[in-house]
């Protein structure tokens, strides 16, 4: 069976190996289950959120370090 992949594929020009890739493409884009207008909004709602949270807990061990840093160096 591999044989005949590898052979259909040999006999396929280099514009036909495109249309094919893009065929495949748009098969697997409509496979794909998109999320509605308020899952979207929701999603990313929640993403702007804990970023902002990994930020403000980033800058304020930063903020310790820094204190900590000059104090021990002056």
């Amino acid at each position: 069976m591999s044989e005949e992949i590898v052979s259909t594929e040999e006999t396929k020009g280099l514009f036909g190996r495109i249309a094919m890739f893009y065929r495949q493409v748009i098969s697997e884009l409509s496979k794909v289950v998109w999320p509605t207008r308020n899952q979207l909004t929701t999603y990313t709602a929640v993403v702007l959120v804990f970023v902002g949270f990994v930020i403000l807990v980033v800058s304020i061990f930063d903020l310790i370090l820094t204190k900590i840093t000059f104090w021990i160096f002056g």
